[in-house]
């Protein structure tokens, strides 16, 4: 048996997580630890990716960027692009007439890096807009979140459950703290340690003094920042159409396996059919302004679909992803997925 004393300095509440046979996850979100799936963990790989929608005016793509310094000929005149600052040359030459053909033409080779980190060396037009044609292939990926910027070093603590281990991690990066939560392991509990600065899109600084304050820091940069609102979609046209499944349901834990191979229909008259094994029950569902924010209001009668009603608000969505929480004293999560 470890030493209490060893890992009590280190990581308090991870270590009180060792002792318990069953881990109840709420609890641990109460307390500020988060798991390799939680919602937030999932926020903050976000943060941490590659930005790359400075220059969709070049690659017109949000998952991937071209490495500085590169050329490019924009109506016969060349730009060297060294800095994000340069890409301005190139909007002001776009804007400069109305009656020029505004072909953007990237001088090759170049380096491509995309939203992972992961680089790969273009040699020719060819094999540009075949990786273009590539991530053309998956256009509601969840991309980077835009908007917000921590302000490193933070310090996260580390609890792996599968052999009692407890450990410190200094994090100097959004590409390092982007491959720790990759390698983050199943068995695996985080607690950051607060307070964190981060920055706005308005280049307001800020402090987060727990996980709710982060996650509403990330809401506020998806919904008002420019960048991460580029496509602009009708959440009930969204909803629907066609077929969700429930890819996460949380709510004192996490319960998504009791909706495992269930089928929702949002119908135009406001009634959802959920449908597992040719059973269908059929419930409502509304769209309501709660807190200046859009909610969804279920309804169902049956004990098991009825847990899925709640005012959720909306945290973010697109063509094939639904992402709602009810925020109180203990934040619950429900996302739906396009089958």
């Amino acid at each position: 048996m470890f030493s209490l004393q060893k890992y009590l300095a280190v990581i308090p509440l991870l270590f009180l997580l060792s002792c318990q046979s069953e881990i109840d996850e709420q609890d641990n979100n109460l307390q500020g630890t988060i798991t390799p799936v939680s919602p937030l963990t999932t926020y903050l790989q976000r943060i941490a990716m590659v930005k790359t929608v400075h220059d969709n005016i070049i690659d017109k793509s949000n998952y991937c960027t071209i490495q500085f310094p590169y050329t490019v000929t924009v109506n016969n005149a060349k730009i060297t692009l060294n800095t994000i600052a340069d890409y301005q040359k190139v909007v002001d030459n776009v804007n400069a007439s109305t009656t020029d053909d505004d072909i953007v033409k990237i001088d090759f080779p170049v380096k491509m890096v995309y939203y992972n980190y992961i680089e790969k060396l273009i040699p020719d037009e060819t094999n540009f807009n075949s990786l273009i044609d590539y991530w053309n292939l998956y256009p509601d990926l969840l991309s980077k979140i835009n908007g917000l910027n921590i302000n490193y070093p933070i310090t996260i603590n580390t609890y792996n459950s599968s052999n009692q281990s407890a450990s410190s991690t200094t994090i100097i990066s959004d590409q390092v703290f982007f491959y720790f939560i990759k390698n983050l392991s199943a068995s695996q509990y985080i607690s950051l340690q607060y307070p964190i600065s981060i920055v706005d899109y308005n280049y307001q600084p800020r402090t987060i003094s727990n996980n709710q304050e982060f996650e509403d820091a990330i809401k506020y940069a998806i919904d008002y920042c420019p960048e991460n609102n580029i496509v602009s979609l009708d959440f009930e046209e969204v909803l629907t159409k066609g077929s969700w499944s429930i890819p996460y349901f949380f709510i004192t834990s996490d319960t998504t396996s009791m909706y495992s191979g269930y089928s929702f229909v949002f119908k135009n008259d406001y009634t959802v059919v959920a449908t597992k094994g040719g059973v269908s029950e059929t419930g409502q569902w509304s769209i309501t302004m709660y807190s200046g924010v859009k909610a969804l209001q279920l309804d169902f009668s049956s004990t098991l679909l009825s847990k899925l009603d709640s005012n959720w608000t909306l945290f973010e969505f697109n063509n094939s992803q639904i992402r709602l929480r009810n925020v109180g004293i203990n934040s619950t999560y429900l996302y739906f997925e396009k089958k």
